[in-house]
């Protein structure tokens, strides 16, 4: 079958079922059985939407004709599947702690692999035992999000010193964060493999000012995430406590190796292996799991049926878990910057829309601010729940299982909804009569019909934050290969940093704003006026 007929008989399902309830899908008794994937000790539940079997038979024939399977063996091998750079796609080299050889251009990439891990878990175990009291990791885009995310995820783990992170050029971020820290027992981690990323290396100098003024040593409490010895060097940090990677690791995926580091002084060397660990068994799974047993796999074809058959442009990313608040933002730069694109490898155009806009906050919270608008506005948003069987909190066991209770009610209510007929017996039984009866009753109506998936989980430990965040990696990876684009490349965000650049001597003074429109004129006139002199 051609792609473009798989394409098409998937279109066909979406046109044939678009106005089915699909709550009656549930007449089959077996459906939660049967519309799940499971691995060792997750699952991923996708029986609240619109996929019956033989949409999910035409789903796996569309990925079957985009050639899924060969193109994620390619990845795997080492083969240079970012064709717009050149390069081989290879986070997950840095958790093959049990596979063999991984070759770029006929060299095993593993035994630099393993000696980096070595040379972090003997870092991490001199930072841990010594005097330090905090770490700061300056860094940003995928080098602050993923170590940022995974140490609020893991605090239950956490052993180590405190972890802090910097990420924005804005003084305030800088500023508070440093606030209240002893520059003679704060370790810095400068994260940028170039060490030229502006905003890092702004904010690494000041950092360095406040260590150098406040006593302490930048020689020996300075560390780097680079590949750039030059760099590094004339910063004034020793190799011994540079940890370079790769340019087959793309930032966004890099937190499985030295961009991990402050993760690893966190939970400790045996709790970072254990979250490799997970992302190597989620990698396992994915190669070897066939059709709809693959969890990878099935959660990217539901993401496409959703946006890109049903039209469906956001997703909404509601992990049932505290400590997982950062993880919407951490999915939507993995998602927005793999999959926001409009071309093809070959360079034509998509001739639909690509990624979805990707959001979320932790429930309970979102219950109480944006949920109004998931359950009664005008768009359906499908939504992602994750919740675990177990809290890290024994003695406060009712707290979690009313987290659950709500977790599977909400996904519950989003498919169900509340008819007419219903609200206004409801209105009825609150006394209220005629016109405005109607009237009430139209505002409880809840259209219901709206999707979801749910990700369980027994506990938030290592090992399964590793397996999430792998399976996240590998649905985005599905998508861009059925889609046909590059989800490894993200030449979107390089005219913006031309562009500062360029305007910065503007914004300073030191050069006129000739030549740009009126609007970047008059706002650079604001605020050279309202600067204070």
């Amino acid at each position: 079958m051609t792609f473009s007929d798989a394409w098409a008989d998937v279109e066909v399902r979406h046109a044939a079922t678009a106005d089915r309830k699909f709550l009656s899908l549930f007449d089959d008794t077996g459906r939660a059985d049967t519309f799940r994937c499971d691995t060792s000790d997750m699952r991923l539940d996708y029986s609240k939407t619109n996929i019956d079997a033989e949409t999910r038979d035409a789903l796996l024939a569309l990925a079957e004709a985009a050639d899924v399977a060969a193109h994620r063996d390619a990845m795997f091998s080492g083969q240079k599947i970012n064709q717009t750079e050149g390069r081989a796609v290879l986070h997950t080299a840095l958790r093959n702690l049990d596979g063999g050889p991984v070759l770029v251009d006929g060299t095993d990439v593993m035994p630099g692999v393993l000696d980096t891990l070595g040379r972090m878990g003997v870092f991490a175990d001199e930072i841990r035992s010594s005097h330090i009291t905090n770490v700061v990791n300056i860094g940003i885009g995928g080098s602050d999000l993923g170590p940022a995310m995974a140490v609020q995820a893991l605090s239950p783990y956490h052993d180590g010193p405190a972890v802090h992170f910097v990420s924005n050029v804005d003084a305030a971020d800088v500023s508070d964060t440093l606030r209240g820290l002893d520059p003679k027992t704060t370790l810095v981690i400068v994260a940028s493999k170039t060490f030229t990323t502006v905003e890092t290396m702004t904010n690494a100098r000041t950092a360095r000012a406040w260590m150098s003024e406040g006593g302490g040593d930048p020689g020996t409490q300075f560390a780097a995430l680079s590949t750039s010895e030059d760099g590094t060097s004339q910063f004034g940090i020793p190799p011994e406590r540079v940890f370079g990677f790769e340019d087959w690791v793309g930032g966004r995926y890099s937190l499985w190796g030295p961009i991990g580091l402050s993760l690893m002084i966190g939970i400790g060397r045996r709790g970072f292996m254990a979250f490799l660990r997970g992302g190597q068994a989620m990698d396992l799974h994915f190669q070897a799991a066939q059709g709809a047993e693959n969890m990878p796999l099935m959660h990217a074809l539901v993401g496409i049926w959703h946006n890109q058959f049903c039209g469906h442009a956001t997703r909404a990313v509601l992990p049932y878990d505290q400590r997982l608040g950062q993880l919407p933002a951490y999915f939507q730069q993995l998602e927005m910057e793999s999959n926001g694109k409009s071309v093809r490898m070959d360079g034509s155009d998509v001739p639909v829309h690509t990624g979805p806009v990707v959001w979320g906050a932790p429930g309970t919270n979102g219950q109480h601010a944006f949920y109004q608008l998931i359950h009664q506005g005008t768009r359906t948003i499908p939504c992602e729940f994750m919740i675990a069987a177990q809290g890290h909190e024994p003695d406060l066991e009712h707290h979690h299982h009313l987290l659950v209770a709500n977790c599977l009610a909400q996904s519950e209510a989003l498919m169900r909804g509340r008819s007419t007929d219903e609200a206004r017996v409801l209105m009825r039984e609150k006394g209220f009569e005629g016109a405005e009866l109607d009237r009430q009753a139209a505002h409880r109506v809840f259209s219901g019909n709206r999707p979801s998936v749910t990700l369980a989980y027994p506990k938030l430990d290592p090992f399964v934050l590793g397996q999430i965040i792998a399976l996240y990696e590998h649905r985005v990876f599905v998508e861009g290969v059925i889609l046909g684009i590059n989800s490894f490349d993200q030449w979107g965000v390089e005219l913006g940093k031309e562009l500062a650049t360029a305007l910065q001597p503007v914004v300073e003074g030191a050069q006129t704003a000739d030549g740009k429109d009126g609007s970047t004129q008059a706002l650079v006139d604001f605020v050279q006026r309202h600067r204070v002199p």
